[in-house]
């Protein structure tokens, strides 16, 4: 082949070279190769040159190396270059690097064994394996069972896997998990668990079977094959076991480093316990039958728990305490039998000595005498025709025959625990199908080989064969399928090797003859073996150096076995007699065990009823005449012939899948390879066959889709056609010129070896081109931005250097012209300051000067003003005294002459006067001229008092001026003689200035001196006060640090507590979301044991031939509420129901049952336990989160004053009410005997307006009567809260607060009303008491005559219901009133207390006598409405009696019409009992989810029974109650087991339980419920039950349908998730394709397309849209979705950390594009923030990492800090994972890696690598009240519920 491909041995070409101690070597071409070199020129990977040379006579150039891109491939097919070198490269790499034991080479899974416990096993990856196709995930164990399970499922066939490999590679693991993954994922088909017995019988096996080897310490000895039957919905039913060549020898011999099986060191390691006594074991190596391989214990096993574990397994197999001990009993007697020591006695006998206690001890265990056994142990029975003899036996042969005894025994053991194994496994139900798995030996070969190793490899030739047939035949069909041309492919057919061993005159037929020779032995079998085969056969040799030996060319390698022992194992012969001992026995299992030791009819050891067991030592076929005493008729060759016969029978009408287990080392490090093993294994198994098969042909196989993603870019534009069949086929024409290197298929596209590489390098010679130019490109545009870069820098430095210069020019010159400046105004301050001094001087003298003259100008002015002054004062007094003198002669002088002139007038005036005409004549005009004189004479003398005021003021200021002047006289002549004696003073004071400058002169030295004292005082004490301040400063710091300190410790001691009540309040939500979990799983639970509970009773119900009538309703008539807390009862009542069952059901499992029940008892005290629990931990996170509340210590001063006021209000007007019918009385009383009651007369009037005005007062007044309630209500929630959450503080707080003056001043005014009220309250019921017992009369005199107008009246003016719904009222305001007293009690002083307690006694008396007055009054107005009857008859009778001629006859008469209210609809819904199983019917049963959400109000069938329940509630009727309740629970249960996989069902009745169990809260009566109500939804409280346990069933309820809704979501989303999230390229062209080798197998259903992205959003759309639809509570619709997110991120999550194909860099990009589209889709939706997002936190993360560079420790630290909400291990998967696209990308250096798990190391986390799939978040129903009104509710007649009538 590599000749073909010389094109390829280029300059850098890399190759695989033969290597001594790495069996292959990797090298490098430094030279082309040319056609007829004959060496190759070469480069090692450490540098070193060496020259290859190639074979001369085959010319054969070394293999090629596959591109690094394909290297670590899942599988092996998938490379380029399939050979030995590039296999066990991608196995080391895979092994080493990655940490992956899985890998794929076509149809086999290789498996390496780790030497470690890998986490890779658990419940996660076997949920996340199913349902997947082979190809899809990463290779596993769990893939290749998925895949069986599937082709079983789907091609109705039975399957089979083959383990196969040597001791210690793990084949009895492999086989182990693959049946544990078949247990878990297919479950049971009855409650027998027969999962668990099928893994229970794993230690059994391990026990009895397995052993310590030099390769292993867990080693296989026998090969078994398990069948796991299935029923026909493919759950396992039971199980049956195959062995085969169990390794007897070992029980009596183990070789060095060895043991015993591991049974015996089990029973000896426990033999110091009580139990064990009886068996007289000890230490192990007190027993020479565990003693002999010097090696008793396994590092790191206990053998005591390894017992406790293997009777465990026995237990629950059904084997009992008295077989375990007596199997126990058996083996230790094995032991003692080895101890048994044997002498000669001569040299042709032997001897026991007598007493032997190892031989006691035998004998006692196994219940036979001492003399028998001790006897036939040193003898033997020789039969003739006609004789018989006993004859003595050498010690060596007694030895032997004890030896052989005891293998016997075991043997025999062992076959028992497999029959009986086997019988606990067997079921009566019909098997549909099976899935067998063989865990057989490998092909061994060691120094020296014998018998087992010949059979061993006989076995694997035989499997050989068939793998290579399978191999062949799949490529065959895989060829067909896709109409490739067919050619024969060369391979290895093994059939002359098996022809050689198992042939007539064959190896194992020459040697059964041997054994049947008389004298026959092992070297005349050996000389026949080389007469016989020597020359004939070419596979069979003869060793050089031994005529005891043979050789065999097997398809693995050669292997020489040693004659010795053949013919004895083949025989496997014992003592007869032993055997008859034995049989002889007391002990009870030894005589079972021995009992068919001549019933055996095949050679597989199937006896009748044994469900297929094999037994070790096989009979013969039939029981021949005379033939029936002999026994071991067939050889152990014929037998295991036979055996192996029928497993490839079975194999063959199987299915095989195969598992190659390979062993790294034969040291058993963790994680080491050895090549040279490693080679020599994948030989052994096959493997490398496989891959020579598949490279003979076409191995590379692409779909068209696929290599049109991966080459795109070796197309050109005109090259991509709509067709891609035709595009592939052109461009591979052109690129790949010789056409027998590919073929065209349907649907794929089929290469030959090593045109995959071709292709790669050609994509890599187009990608680098490209990348060269692009790297072209970029480097130009970078020197270019680099030279833009450096230009601009020049000029901006040019730039600052010129302006730095000129800036420094304009400094200079601005400082020169500065100084000039400056030297300017210096000069001119000199100047100006010279010129000033002397102006100031010149200034001076002029001011003297002319200050001087002033003054003396000044006084000669005043002296002269002064002068002046006085004369015209003294001149002003002289004329003035003059006139006043003069003024008061004339006026004096007219007074005189007036006087007189009076005197004679009024003389002449009186004696007119005395005439009378006279006076008359006179007086005509005189009054009004004595008017006018009057008003003269009053004006003269205001005039003549002006005057004289005014002179009397000129002579006042006169005199004070007269005397004003003499005083500044006086002064002027004082002044005058100071001045004279001041001339004589200045002298004296001129002499005195003198002397005071000479003072002066001394003083100003002094000042001098003191002042320089001073400035140096000043001087110290500035320094001094510096200091100080200094001092100070310091102090200041330090006092700021500590302040400063301080505040960072109060914020830290704050911070630290903010932070640790966060903390304890997120530990207090995370223990209650735990406790929410564990509440809902165990609710989970109890529906699943219910409807296995169900399914039980139908299953009981259907196995009756005949079936009762009466039978009994099953468990789901009964309400879930009862079941929950009464399911013993009613299971106990379902057993008495079904005893005529008894007879059929009888053989059924009866344990089953009584652990059923006791399950469910345990389950419900759990679940009843931890609702407890909840609901302390709900109390417990309300009480925290009421801590921090404090709005409920608000003062209460003005919701009391409100409630007096109110109440003031009602008790005037009650005193309104009751005038108004004291004047409707007396108006009656006093007109009752005439017709002033008939219509429009005044009484009438008067009665009808009071009446319409009592009845629109009784409704204000019943509004009133609510808000006062709520008021109430409102003011005992805020007592009590206060009461519960505040301390003695807050107590006195509210106690001074109390003390207030308000509340003094309402306490006050209320006492003072309620005492008013009372005093009118007694008098008015002594009045109304008169006028009752007056009324009473009346209607007794009336009421004969008028009953039947009464009863008609009553009928129709009866009273509204509103009457009694307020009476009700007014008894809860009288409740909760006193309950306020209470509550009030204990906050107010004892004086305060005393007068409250007095106030609310009156007022309960108040509403008392309030409440018997409203009941009158309803009584007066049914009495009211006879007497208006009465009175309208009357009226009429006298009306038409009294009519006169002249009035109007026309004129009808109205009758009375007094108005009542209508009725109101009460929101309730009436229905007959009878009717009740059709209103479930209708309502829910049959109803369609998709008419009812889009036509109808959401939430209708909730709101119905809830009316319906009302109606029950308002009738108190208890049965009709609890029977709708539970009728409604188990209809809703029933529809959702019907119909819980469609999701508009589901999401239906989740909305519509919740608004159930919403209403059901809302209208409870709770105050806690009503707080949104409104005043008419608080009138249709339930009034007679407490359904607070209904509401509890009907949570669970919910939380079961929720649950049920996520499952049903989960289903749907599953398919798409991993398609749409991983696989589909929303991008395209990003991700490149690579090849996928043979693993694609397809699913077992049908291809359903592919989704998309589009398709998850369309989806997530639509169950957003149903539940909006069906009215879902908006946080209910949050939680759902949230949980939807989680199931797509964490499928996403688990799928890619399983699959290596995704780990790369263009994978992350799509994978957050995608995660992106989700967040906008959140965004769309408005529920962004609502924790949806932070589920997809570990796959956004998971992206990033694939993303982020991952070479240095910055890189290491980076994705520490940013993969937090990822697990180590699941960090380390990933960057193990992480595999290049293209040649361009690095894969992770395994160094990086461990810095990763370096920096990890401290996380504390859990080990888990996936993410459990199946979390469901607790879900909670916040409370969610409706505003609908029930009375509004409309029911549509599509509901068929007509029978249904509103109350």
């Amino acid at each position: 082949m590599n000749q073909e491909l010389d094109y390829m041995f280029v300059n850098l070409a890399r190759v695989w070279i033969p290597d001594a101690e790495e069996v292959w070597k990797s090298a490098e071409l430094i030279k082309d190769y040319k056609h007829g070199d004959i060496s190759l020129q070469l480069s090692l990977e450490d540098g070193t040159a060496i020259e290859h040379k190639l074979d001369p006579k085959t010319k054969n150039l070394p293999h090629l190396r596959n591109p690094d891109i394909l290297v670590g491939e899942n599988d092996l097919t998938a490379l380029s270059y399939l050979h030995e070198p590039a296999v066990l490269h991608n196995l080391k790499v895979r092994f080493i690097d990655s940490k992956l034991i899985y890998t794929y080479c076509g149809i086999v899974l290789v498996a390496i064994n780790p030497y470690e416990n890998l986490p890779i096993y658990g419940s996660d990856i076997i949920n996340a394996y199913s349902g997947q196709n082979m190809g899809d995930m990463d290779p596993h164990i769990f893939a290749v069972a998925e895949e069986a399970y599937k082709q079983m499922a789907r091609d109705e066939r039975n399957q089979s896997i083959i383990v196969s490999g040597e001791s210690g590679a793990g084949k009895t693991v492999s086989a182990k998990y693959a049946m544990r993954y078949f247990a878990t994922v297919s479950g049971s088909a009855n409650e027998a668990n027969v999962e668990e017995k099928v893994l229970a019988s794993n230690p059994i096996m391990e026990a009895i079977g397995n052993a310590k080897t030099t390769r292993n310490d867990n080693s296989s000895r026998f090969g078994k094959y398990i069948e796991i039957g299935f029923d026909n919905r493919y759950r396992i039913i039971g199980a049956n076991m195959r062995t085969y060549l169990l390794e007897k020898s070992r029980v009596v011999f183990q070789a060095d480093e060895e043991r015993n099986y591991h049974v015996f060191y089990q029973l000896c390691a426990s033999a110091h316990l009580p139990e064990y006594k009886a068996l007289r074991l000890s230490r192990a190596d007190d027993f020479h039958f565990t003693k002999q391989g010097r090696s008793p214990v396994i590092d790191g096993v206990d053998d005591t728990k390894e017992l406790s574990n293997t009777r465990h397994a026995f237990t629950l197999l059904g084997i009992n305490e008295s077989y375990q001990m007596g199997l126990f009993q058996v083996l230790a007697a094995i032991l003692h039998l080895g101890n048994v020591e044997i002498k000669d006695r001569d040299s042709d006998s032997s001897v026991i000595a007598p007493n032997n206690h190892h031989l006691t001890a035998f004998c006692e265990l196994v219940g036979v005498t001492y003399q028998d056994m001790s006897h036939w142990l040193c003898h033997k029975k020789l039969k003739t025709a006609t004789e018989t003899y006993i004859k003595t036996v050498p010690r060596l042969q007694a030895t032997n025959a004890r030896d052989a005894l005891a293998k016997h025994i075991y043997a025999k053991l062992f076959n028992w625990i497999v029959e009986h194994v086997n019988k606990a496994l067997h079921t009566n139900v019909k098997q549909h199908s099976f899935i067998g798995v063989l865990d057989i030996y490998g092909f061994e070969t060691f120094e020296i080989n014998s018998f087992e190793q010949f059979c061993i490899n006989y076995a694997n030739e035989k499997l050989q064969q068939q793998f290579n047939m399978h191999v062949f035949k799949l490529e065959q069909e895989e060829y067909m399928k896709e109409q490739i041309p067919w050619t024969l492919i060369d391979f290895y057919d093994n059939q002359p090797c098996i022809n050689l061993i198992e042939a007539k005159m064959g190896i194992l037929d020459l040697l059964d003859e041997e054994c049947k020779m008389p004298k026959g032995s092992d070297d005349s079998w050996a000389q026949k073996l080389y007469n016989t085969h020597l020359k004939t056969c070419s596979l069979f040799e003869k060793p050089r150096m031994s005529n005891k030996a043979f050789i065999i060319q097997h398809f693995a390698d050669k292997v020489e076995y040693q004659c010795d022992g053949f013919l004895e194992k083949n025989k496997d012969t014992v003592n007869g007699e032993q055997i008859n001992v034995l049989k002889a026995s007391k002990f009870d299992l030894l005589i079972e065990l021995f009992q068919d030791e001549e019933k055996a009819t095949s050679p597989t050891g199937q006896a009748p009823g044994t469900g297929g067991r094999t037994r070790l030592s096989v009979k013969p076929d039939k029981a021949r005449p005379g033939a029936s005493s002999k026994e071991h008729k067939k050889t152990v060759g014929c037998q295991f012939r036979n055996s192996l016969q029928l497993l490839m029978e079975t194999l063959n009408a199987t299915t095989p899948h195969y598992v190659r287990c390979i062993k790294p080392n034969d040291l058993k490090f963790p994680f080491t390879f050895d090549p040279k093993r490693a080679v020599q294994q994948l030989r052994a198994c096959g493997v490398l066959e496989t891959i020579r098969i598949s490279a003979a042909g076409f191995p590379s196989r692409w779909t068209y889709q696929e290599f049109f993603s991966r080459y795109r870019v070796l197309m050109k534009q005109k090259d991509v056609l709509q067709d891609k069949k035709l595009t592939c086929k052109n461009v591979l024409e052109r690129l790949v010129q010789d056409q027998d290197k590919y073929q065209f298929g349907k649907t794929k596209i089929f290469f030959r070896a090593g045109q995959v590489a071709y292709l790669e390098k050609l994509r890599a010679d187009k990608l680098r081109v490209a990348c060269i130019r692009i790297q072209k490109t970029i480097r130009c545009w970078l020197a270019r931005k680099k030279y833009l870069r450096k230009r601009r820098a020049a000029i901006t430095i040019q730039r600052f250097t010129r302006g730095y210069q000129a800036r420094c020019l304009a400094k200079f010159m601005r400082r020169t012209e500065a100084a000039t400046t400056i030297q300017k105004f210096q000069r001119m301050y000199v100047e100006r300051k010279r010129y000033r001094q002397k102006q100031a001087a010149a200034l001076a003298m002029q001011t003297i000067l002319r200050a001087y003259m002033a003054r003396q100008k000044y006084q000669r002015l005043v002296r002269e003003d002064k002068a002046l002054l006085i004369q015209k004062h003294v001149r002003g007094w002289l004329a003035r005294q003059w006139y006043k003198r003069c003024l008061r002669a004339i006026v004096y002088l007219q007074c005189c002459v007036r006087r007189m002139k009076a005197r004679r007038e009024l003389k002449k005036l009186k004696i007119e006067a005395r005439s009378v005409e006279h006076f008359k004549k006179l007086n005509i005009g005189m009054e009004n001229k004595i008017m006018q004189l009057q008003r003269k004479i009053d004006e003269q003398n205001k005039d003549h008092r002006a005057v004289v005021e005014r002179l009397s003021g000129l002579e006042s200021t006169h005199a004070a001026e007269s005397e004003r002047m003499r005083v500044e006289l006086t002064r002027l002549r004082g002044a005058e003689e100071e001045a004279k004696s001041n001339g004589n003073r200045v002298t004296s004071l001129l002499e005195e200035l003198e002397k005071l400058r000479k003072e002066l002169s001394t003083t100003q030295k002094e000042k001098k001196t003191i002042e320089d004292w001073a400035q140096t005082y000043r001087d110290e004490m500035e320094k001094m006060v510096a200091e100080l301040k200094e001092q100070n400063g310091l102090l200041k710091s330090e006092k700021d640090d500590l302040n400063r300190m301080i505040k960072d410790q109060s914020q830290q001691m704050t911070e630290k507590m903010v932070r640790a009540i966060a903390e304890e309040t997120q530990q207090l939500e995370s223990d209650l979301n735990d406790e929410r979990s564990r509440y809902q799983n165990l609710l989970t639970e109890h529906l699943r044991l219910e409807e296995k509970y169900d399914d039980l009773k139908e299953e009981i119900s259907h196995s009756v031939n005949v079936p009762k009538p009466g039978h009994r309703r099953t468990d789901s008539t009964h309400s879930s509420n009862e079941s929950e807390y009464t399911y013993n009862s009613e299971f106990a009542e379902s057993e008495e129901g079904s005893r005529a069952t008894e007879d059929v059901t009888r053989g059924m499992d009866t344990s089953l049952t009584l652990k059923l029940q006791k399950r469910l008892t345990e389950l419900e005290q759990e679940k009843q336990s931890l609702r407890n629990e909840l609901e302390s931990k709900e109390d417990q996170f309300q009480r925290a989160r009421a801590r921090d509340d404090v709005e409920h210590k608000k003062a209460r001063g003005a919701e009391l004053e409100y409630e007096s006021l109110k109440r003031q209000e009602l008790e005037s007007e009650n005193k309104k009410l009751k005038h108004n019918l004291a004047e409707m009385r007396q108006s009656l009383l006093g007109n009752v005997g005439t017709g002033a009651g008939a219509p429009g007369s005044p009484a009438y009037k008067v009665l009808l307006d009071q009446l319409n005005s009592s009845c629109e007062e009784l409704d204000v007044r019943k509004e009133e009567v609510l808000i006062l309630r709520s008021q109430l209500v409102s003011q005992k929630e805020a007592l009590q809260h206060k009461e519960t959450m505040t301390e003695p503080v807050h107590h006195m707080e509210d106690m001074s607060k109390l003390k207030d003056s308000e509340i003094k001043q309402a306490y006050m005014g209320l006492k003072d009303t309620n005492r008013l009220l009372e005093s009118q309250l007694q008098a008015q019921r002594r009045s109304y008491d008169n006028e009752v017992e007056v009324m009473r009369g009346e209607l007794q005199s009336v009421k004969e005559e008028n009953n039947r107008q009464q009863q008609l009246l009553a009928q129709n003016l009866q009273l509204p219901p509103e009457a009694r719904i307020e009476a009700s009222l007014q008894h809860e305001i009288t409740r909760l009133t006193n309950e306020n007293l209470d509550v009030l009690k204990s906050d107010n002083p004892t004086e305060f207390r005393e007068g409250r307690c007095t106030i609310f006694r009156r007022l309960i008396d108040l509403m008392e006598q309030l409440e018997k007055q409203d009941k009158t009054i309803r009584k007066l107005k049914k009495q009211l409405k006879v007497f208006s009857k009465k009175i309208g008859e009357m009226g009429a009778g006298q009306m038409e009696g009294q009519v006169s001629p002249g009035q109007m006859v026309d004129e009808p008469i109205r009758p009375v019409n007094i108005p009542r209210r209508e009725k109101d609809f009460q929101g309730m819904l009436e229905y007959k009992k009878e009717d009740e199983l059709k209103l479930v019917k209708n309502l829910i049963l049959e109803l369609k989810p998709r008419g009812v959400a889009v036509n109808l109000i959401p939430g209708l069938p909730a709101y119905i029974l809830f009316m319906c329940l009302r109606h029950a509630d308002y009738n108190n009727d208890d049965q009709k109650v609890r029977t709708l309740l539970t009728s409604t629970i188990n209809s809703i249960k029933k529809i959702l087991k019907k119909r819980g996989d469609d999701f508009e069902t589901v999401s239906f009745w989740l909305s519509n339980t919740c608004r159930f169990l919403h209403c059901l809260k809302q209208y409870s009566g709770d105050e806690s419920f009503m707080k949104h109500n409104t005043p008419k939804q608080n009138e249709h409280c339930l009034s007679n039950f407490d359904l607070a346990e209904y509401r509890q069933v009907l949570s669970d309820l919910a939380i079961q349908i929720y649950q049920q809704l996520i499952k049903c979501m989960e289903n749907i989303l599953q398919p798409m998730i991993v398609s749409g999230m991983l696989e589909h390229e929303t991008i395209q062209g990003v991700s490149g394709v690579k090849p996928t080798g043979l693993r694609k197998r397809t699913s077992s259903i049908a291809d359903e397309g592919t989704y998309t992205l589009d398709s998850i959003l369309r989806q997530l759309s639509a169950f957003h849209s149903t539940m909006c639809q069906h009215g879902t509570d908006p946080e209910l619709i949050k939680q759902v979705v949230k949980q939807q997110f989680y199931i797509i991120g964490a499928v996403t999550l688990n799928n890619l950390l399983l699959r290596k194909d995704m780990c790369s860099w263009s994978k992350g990009m799509q994978i957050r594009y995608n995660v992106s589209q989700l967040e906008e889709w959140l965004r769309d939706k408005s529920l962004m923030v609502y924790g949806a997002k932070e589920t997809l936190e570990p796959l956004i993360q998971a992206a990033q990492l694939l993303q982020v560079k991952k070479k240095t420790d910055e890189d290491a630290e980076a994705i520490c800090s940013m993969c937090l909400a990822l697990s180590t291990a699941q960090i380390v998967k990933v960057l193990n994972l992480y595999t290049p696209v293209n040649e361009f990308e690095e894969r992770v250096a395994v160094t990086f890696i461990r810095t990763i798990q370096t920096r990890l190391r401290d996380r504390c986390e859990t080990p888990q690598l996936l993410m459990d799939t199946k979390m469901i978040y607790p879900v909670t129903f916040p409370f969610n009240p409706s505003s609908l009104a029930l009375e509004t509710i409309q029911i549509p007649s599509s509901l068929n519920l007509a029978f249904l009538s509103r109350v």
